[in-house]
């Protein structure tokens, strides 16, 4: 059995590829949402309608995921740039459990780094209340509304994702399947929740905003609901369907994961 110390030292650059691909997508929706949402940026004046402003936010945070799923570190380290997306697959046993720490580590630390690098760039915009690190909190309606929101997106995603990405005719769509969504999240679910479905990404926003307002509901949602989404996927099809924890396996990059297509 490979010794955990020498499956770190090989596997490293997929961690640094989680760390980096999560960032990207901070630093992708900390400067779209001040672009669109801070009163001073001529965007805001130029749409003031908040639903197509939340709109072109969904739009570009969809392309994102999309293109970081696509990029060729996305297709080799899985771009999983979740801890909720990491732990089902781990669940699902197609993950060792040294990679899904240190994936879960890098997640958080590159979420965060990507956030900080986002707020040099943006300056005093990140810190107006309209755009506030871009934190997730609850709407209106409160944490128990939000909490059900936000497991409910994450079912969602965690069940397409599995049915996409298990199936040889649509598996190389898997990414854009899961860009759609979260862009329909937003759209949508973002006035309950502010649209997470992602431990790592709320804290990388909570911890410089300093607001920790229900944070427990993004902590425990995500996983909820993606975790939830695998018991019923398996008790159909079979557990024997889960080919890999990779969103693209399509490609010519090494895979680290306990594949089938490799078997």
């Amino acid at each position: 059995m490979q010794a955990r110390t020498d499956i770190i030292r090989e596997h490293w650059p997929e961690y640094l590829m989680e760390a980096v691909g999560l960032g990207l997508f901070m630093v992708s929706a900390a400067v779209v949402t001040a672009l669109l949402e801070y009163p001073h940026s001529p965007l805001y004046a130029l749409l003031p309608d908040p639903s197509i402003r939340r709109t072109l936010i969904g739009m570009a945070m969809g392309l994102t995921a999309i293109g970081i799923i696509y990029s060729p570190w996305g297709k080799r380290s899985g771009a999983h740039l979740n801890p909720a997306v990491t732990v089902t697959f781990f669940r699902l046993g197609k993950i060792r459990g040294v990679d899904a720490f240190f994936y879960v580590l890098a997640q958080f630390v590159g979420g965060l780094i990507g956030l900080l690098v986002a707020a040099m760039a943006v300056g005093m915009a990140i810190e107006h209340p309209a755009v506030n690190y871009v934190v997730t909190v609850p709407g209106f309606d409160g944490a128990g509304v939000a909490f059900v929101a936000e497991a409910v997106i994450s079912f969602g995603l965690m069940l397409v994702v599995l049915i996409v990405s298990n199936r040889t005719k649509l598996n190389a769509w898997t990414g854009v399947f899961a860009g759609v969504l979260v862009a329909l999240y937003i759209m949508v679910e973002a006035p309950l929740s502010g649209m997470s479905m992602n431990p790592a990404r709320s804290f990388a926003s909570a911890l410089p905003a300093q607001l920790w307002t229900d944070f427990w509901v993004y902590l425990t949602a995500p996983f909820v609901g993606m975790l939830l989404a695998a018991e019923c996927y398996v008790r159909f099809p079979g557990v024997r369907r889960v080919l890999c924890a990779k969103l693209h396996h399509a490609n010519d990059k090494r895979c680290i994961f306990s594949c089938s297509y490799m078997a």
